[in-house]
């Protein structure tokens, strides 16, 4: 791999072709190795930009949340009441357009992986966060926990479960925890 001549961009690649190798591999088959082919760079960039894998798994996943957070409050945009909250939440549950099949593999990747580290535990939690003030514009925090919470097992739930609930019932449900 030939070196790019003013490239100032490589780090920024270099997290994209972490989440995409990720995507492709799985987090447990990553390497600076992977990275590296896919982001088109020397393997030399992956120590030069980052302190070790971990370090670059913690960016990577910062990256991928923060960006998941804000498709997250663009989703709900237009959103000017509970009620409407809650039609969009159940869009939000019933549809890909937010939870794609590529951000749901990110998303049990770093799940899995967060549970035995402290940094991206910390980076689910700063998400956690943002998700539920999001939804604490037509909630009280409380119930926008629990919306949240809905929401992160339903999506699991709605990609995975054999026979998974109707829009409706979706709807039902959210619309109760929402208290209305």
């Amino acid at each position: 791999m030939a070196r790019r001549p003013n490239d100032p961009q490589r780090r920024e690649r270099i997290l994209d072709a972490t989440l995409e190798t990720i995507a492709a591999h799985g987090i447990s088959a990553v390497t600076h190795r992977k990275i590296a082919s896919c982001a088109d760079v020397p393997l030399g960039s992956m120590t030069y930009y980052f302190d070790g894998i971990e370090a670059l798994l913690v960016e990577a996943f910062t990256v991928f949340t923060e960006r998941m957070s804000q498709e997250y409050r663009d989703f709900f945009c237009e959103v000017e009441a509970p009620t409407a909250a809650c039609d969009a939440i159940t869009q939000l549950i019933f549809s890909s357009e937010v939870t794609t099949p590529r951000n749901m593999t990110l998303m049990y990747q770093l799940y899995a992986f967060a549970s035995n580290r402290p940094a991206l535990k910390g980076v689910m939690q700063n998400w956690m966060q943002r998700s539920q003030q999001t939804l604490e514009q037509w909630f009280d925090p409380a119930t926008a926990r629990a919306l949240d919470a809905f929401i992160e097992g339903m999506t699991l739930h709605f990609v995975t479960d054999r026979q998974p609930l109707t829009k409706a019932q979706i709807r039902e449900t959210v619309g109760r925890i929402a208290g209305l």
